[in-house]
């Protein structure tokens, strides 16, 4: 006889376990002794790290796909659930826990990422509906446009320093290819900002540019086909990016380096070393970037960056974009070489 409901018993019921048998607590995981390591890579998910431990100190150049120097501690990490939509970026001080050996195969993870002192951040328009974060934690940026092939745009320079400005970062404009072409006219443009400018070209010697990129973190950012690649390979043994080359018909260069990579720069030789510092510095290397958006950048610390105009500002109306005729830096006494800053900023505030 087939049994129906009216058939069942208790042990005929299925009852479901609980959700979870541990009890919910307030208390979070202790990381107080969690390993500190500096990221000097992010690829698809995988964080290339290398301890701050390891990293103090060491002189003699090594692998170079991962910035690494010989008896450098290097862990592969994986940012953990708890950071949340939290980024981890090239030059973030991050602590690490479970596997760091650093051994084949061993994947760590990251559990806590150190407030940032700056970040590089860019939109992709300038709707600033899409921010990307590139870097973070550096003391340079390197601006690197080329004489010619392609041709120098200030817009790009412009949006650079912007976002220099704003983070407190100092910049430097690397030219390249000067072979090709004379770009004094184009840099007069930045010539009352005080920005430092370098100038090279393929197999010149590379001794004031290492000069001003030791012993700090730089990051370099150009458009594709500036020869960013090809500088690095030359500020870094067996650096070995791909260099590109620029389309005759667009005037653009291909994307070579698809990811951001820190690289600890070759030391000095003795007669570069004048100050006897040990090398420590490092280069970031970023893609090739087309759009460089600034719609995200306040301009209030933009300007804020150029001290001599603070006591003006206090008398502009509210709101003020410093561009307007009831601007109070019109009226105000300046001389020669701040009129012509404040026409260089203004332009910047613009960009």
């Amino acid at each position: 006889m087939a049994s129906n409901s009216r058939d069942l018993d208790e042990d005929d019921v299925r009852s479901r376990p609980a959700r979870s048998t541990r009890p919910r607590t307030k208390d979070r995981p202790d990381y107080s002794k969690a390993k500190q390591a500096l990221v000097i890579a992010v690829d698809r998910g995988r964080t290339t790290c290398i301890t701050l431990d390891s990293q103090a100190g060491n002189s003699q150049a090594g692998n170079s796909q991962t910035g690494n120097n010989q008896g450098d501690e290097v862990i592969t990490a994986m940012k953990s659930r708890e950071l949340g939509r939290k980024s981890v970026v090239v030059g973030d001080v991050v602590g690490i826990v479970g596997d760091t050996t650093g051994d084949a195969g061993t994947l760590a993870r990251i559990v806590t990422v150190s407030p940032r002192k700056n970040s590089l951040t860019r939109t992709v328009d300038d709707s600033a509906e899409m921010e990307r974060m590139i870097v973070a934690n550096v003391e340079q940026m390197a601006i690197v446009i080329a004489s010619a092939n392609p041709e120098p745009r200030h817009g790009f320079v412009d949006r650079a320093l912007v976002v220099a400005f704003d983070q407190g970062i100092k910049p430097i404009i690397i030219v390249t290819k000067c072979d090709l072409a004379d770009a004094k006219e184009f840099l007069t443009s930045y010539d009352d900002l005080e920005v430092e400018i370098l100038k090279t070209q393929r197999g010149a010697d590379l001794s004031q540019i290492r000069g001003a990129l030791s012993n700090k973190k730089t990051v370099l950012l150009g458009h594709s086909g500036v020869g960013k690649s090809t500088l690095v390979n030359a500020l870094v043994d067996s650096a070995d990016r791909a260099t590109g080359i620029v389309n005759e018909v667009t005037g653009r260069g291909r994307h070579t380096s698809s990811s951001a990579l820190a690289l600890r720069l070759n030391p000095l030789s003795p007669a570069e070393n004048k100050s006897g510092l040990r090398e420590t510095g490092w280069i970031i290397d970023t893609p090739g970037v087309r759009s460089f958006g600034v719609a995200h950048i306040d301009s209030k610390r933009v300007i804020g960056a150029f001290t001599e105009f603070s006591e003006a500002i206090e008398h502009c109306p509210k709101n003020c974009s410093h561009n307007e005729e009831s601007c109070a830096l019109n009226s105000w006494d300046l001389d020669a070489t701040s009129k012509s800053r404040l026409e260089s900023l203004r332009r910047l505030m613009q960009a």
